[in-house]
């Protein structure tokens, strides 16, 4: 790894993620978006239009000739599969090819017909009845506010937005860390749900950065006069406080809630997705500006556990849980032993990208931006 900081690592890394994966084809997966996320903020960034290029090369040819996303399924109502959405949108507003806006309409559909819990909360999927959980507050909200910005009709839609993110936190809290679970289960039918309270027993390290990214990239998208706009800031800078105090070695655990515990361990994708939205907070104004300082540190800290550059300097993250979830086949019992048997892995694609988009973040904060070009 890194011994000390270096700068300009955004695009050395997706400079090496570009050439290592090609275009990213194969399916329509949520770690595809993640990647093309970064690779967007990059753009911005520097104006290599390189980095522009390798997204619309891939979503255009992940979207077929009438305008549906390969491999996409509506009838599974899987929020996951609107994570991509945001490059539609992205791409929607720069080119008079009707695919992406024709795509992103499907997707915008599907939240229509999406389940719900009693209160009114977006299923995670289908074959997940009756449950929120952290992850797909990050998949579904950003491209679901993004959207009714460009093209929404509805006042009350924007409104449903937020408020998801608002019963994620109201369901998922546990109030004796201060920290949200992974998951939560209305119907405490399943194994890994507290028969009580319906959540489930721990703090998942990147159930939680998916669930601070949702609220500062959603904050971006809110106009104040929400009427969840209140809440969800306050959601925001009490758990940005409450993580900053649960660093270790200036980065974050696989399981935030079990701090000293043997076996839990220092995890990349987790810490990427934290430090981008304390950076981003600060820069928007949504965080006190001191928050900056230790923001910066602990992007440092990633440097020197997470990124590594090979002899023939090539570049990677380490230290990626490969997957983790909640049910759905044997052994996902939200258990500390379940989180930290998964696989531990270099150059997955939701570290890697999580990174390019925190040192994106980095980048800005250091050079004293407050916005991308």
């Amino acid at each position: 790894m890194l011994s000390a900081y270096v700068p300009g690592t955004a695009q050395l890394v997706a400079d090496c993620l570009m050439k290592r994966e090609g275009l990213l084809t194969k399916q329509w997966s949520y770690d595809y978006g993640v990647v093309w996320r970064g690779m967007e903020m990059l753009y911005r960034l520097t104006g290599d239009k390189r980095y522009h290029d390798y997204i619309y090369r891939a979503v255009s040819e992940m979207v077929g000739l009438f305008g549906t996303p390969k491999g996409y399924s509506y009838s599974a109502y899987n929020l996951d599969y609107l994570n991509n959405g945001r490059q539609l949108l992205y791409l929607a507003k720069i080119s008079d090819d009707f695919r992406f806006r024709t795509a992103a309409d499907l997707l915008r559909e599907q939240l229509d017909d999406q389940m719900r819990t009693s209160d009114g909360g977006f299923w995670h999927k289908k074959i997940y009845p009756y449950q929120m959980w952290l992850d797909g507050q990050h998949m579904a909200i950003p491209f679901y506010l993004g959207y009714e910005r460009d093209y929404g009709t509805d006042p009350a839609a924007k409104e449903d937005a937020a408020m998801q993110l608002v019963l994620a936190w109201k369901h998922t809290l546990n109030p004796d860390t201060g920290l949200p679970c992974h998951g939560w289960d209305e119907k405490r039918t399943q194994i890994w749900a507290d028969p009580k309270t319906g959540r489930s027993a721990h703090a998942w390290g990147r159930a939680v950065g998916w669930y601070m990214v949702a609220l500062v990239d959603s904050l971006e998208l809110m106009e104040e006069d929400n009427r969840y706009y209140g809440d969800v800031l306050s959601i925001f800078r009490e758990l940005s406080c409450t993580l900053l105090a649960n660093r270790e070695e200036g980065v974050w655990l696989q399981v935030l809630d079990q701090r000293g515990r043997p076996g839990n361990y220092l995890e990349s994708s987790g810490s990427c997705l934290i430090c981008y939205a304390l950076l981003k907070g600060v820069r928007l104004g949504l965080l006190p500006s001191e928050y900056g300082k230790e923001a910066t540190e602990s992007f440092e800290s990633i440097q020197t556990h997470f990124v590594g550059r090979m002899k023939n300097g090539e570049w990677f993250i380490a230290k990626c849980c490969q997957g983790a979830g909640l049910g759905g086949k044997s052994g996902r019992d939200g258990s500390f032993d379940y989180y930290i048997s998964e696989n531990v892995v270099s150059y997955d694609l939701k570290a890697t990208g999580a990174y390019i988009q925190a040192a994106c973040e980095d980048q800005l904060m250091r050079e004293g931006r407050q916005s991308y070009a």
